[in-house]
C-alpha cells in the first residue's frame, strides 16, 4: 500500500467557516449572500434601518444589565444602561428617536422585572463553535442558561410579531446554537426559547437528537450548495446565474436593493418604516 493509498501525504480537508446568520443570508437569497460574502468589492449598502438599530440597542442594553453586579440588577438602572448602547442611526426624526426610546425602556423594564437578578446566566453573548467533516461552524448566543443539568438557548426578539412555537422549532441558527453549546460546556442541550420583549412572550421548542441532526445536515447541504456555486462562478458562469436572486416582500428590506435589478423594482420602505407603523412588517 503506497502512502497516497495511506492518506499520510493527502491535504486536510478544507471546512466551510460559517456562521448561522451566513448560512441563513444564502437560504433567504443568493444574491443577497453573493453580495455580502462573495462579491469584492461588495456593492454599497443602503441607509441604516431603524428595527436594527432597535434591535441592536436592547440587546446590548441586556448583556449591560447582566454584567452589573447582582445586587444592582434592578429596573432602574435600565434608563443608563439604555441610554449608554442606544443607536441612533435610522430614525425619521428625534421625536420618533425618542418614542421608541420610551417603548423600548418599557419592553426591558417588564422583562427584568420578571429576571431573578441572583442568577448567573452561563454566557451572556457568548460565542460557541463546533465543527463537522465539512464545516467550521461558530454563532454569538444572546444568552445561555443552565436549568438543572442543562443548557437552554435564548434568543431575544424585539420584531413587531411576536413569534410561536413552529418559530422555535425551525429555527436553523437556534439548534446549531444548540449543537455548538452541548460541544462547548459538554452539557446536554435542547432546549431553544425566542424571548419576545414587545409582548413578553416565550416561544420555545425541545429539539431531539434527530431534530437536530436534520438541521445540522441541512446546513452541511446548504454550505455544499454555497461551494458549488463559488466553483462555478471560478468556472466562468455568470455570478447573477450561479447565485440566483429569491425575490419577495423582503427585497424592499434589503441593503443591496439599489444594487440589485430585481429589488429595485420592489416598494421602497423608508429606514424607519418598520418601527413606525402597526403593520406587520415581513424583513426575512
Amino acid at each position: 500500500m503506497d502512502n497516497e493509498q495511506l492518506g499520510l501525504f493527502a491535504p486536510p480537508r478544507r471546512l466551510f467557516t460559517c456562521t448561522p446568520s451566513k448560512l441563513g443570508s444564502y437560504e433567504d437569497c443568493p444574491r443577497r449572500y453573493r453580495f455580502s460574502y462573495v462579491d469584492r468589492p461588495a456593492p454599497p449598502k443602503g441607509p441604516p434601518w431603524a428595527h436594527n438599530s432597535l434591535g441592536a440597542s436592547v440587546h446590548t442594553a441586556l448583556r449591560s444589565w447582566y454584567g452589573l453586579p447582582a445586587d444592582r440588577r434592578a429596573t432602574a438602572a435600565l434608563p443608563t444602561l439604555l441610554k449608554a448602547t442606544w443607536v441612533r442611526e435610522g430614525y425619521r426624526d428625534e421625536e420618533q428617536e425618542r418614542e421608541v426610546f420610551r417603548r423600548a425602556l418599557g419592553w426591558l423594564e417588564s422583562y427584568v422585572d420578571g429576571l431573578d437578578p441572583d442568577e448567573e446566566p452561563l454566557g451572556v453573548e457568548r460565542t460557541v463553535a463546533a465543527r463537522t467533516e465539512t464545516l467550521a461552524l461558530s454563532g454569538r448566543v444572546d444568552r445561555i442558561d443552565q436549568r438543572g443539568d442543562e443548557l437552554v438557548i435564548v434568543d431575544y426578539k424585539t420584531g413587531r410579531t411576536g413569534p410561536g412555537p413552529d418559530d422555535a422549532r425551525g429555527s436553523r441558527a437556534l439548534a446549531l446554537y444548540a449543537i455548538a453549546a452541548e460541544r462547548v460546556f459538554r452539557k446536554r442541550c435542547r432546549r431553544v426559547e425566542l424571548h419576545h420583549l414587545p409582548t413578553g412572550t416565550v416561544a420555545a421548542h425541545e429539539h431531539t437528537d434527530q431534530s437536530l441532526e436534520r438541521h445540522l445536515r441541512r446546513a452541511e447541504e446548504t454550505a455544499a450548495d454555497i461551494v458549488a456555486a463559488e466553483s462555478a462562478i471560478t468556472a466562468g458562469t455568470p455570478p447573477d446565474e450561479a447565485f440566483p436572486v429569491a425575490a419577495g416582500p423582503w427585497c424592499s428590506w434589503c441593503d443591496y436593493r439599489k444594487s440589485c435589478p430585481t429589488g429595485q423594482q420592489a416598494e421602497v420602505k423608508d429606514p424607519w418604516t418598520a418601527v413606525d407603523r402597526p403593520s406587520q412588517v415581513d424583513t426575512r
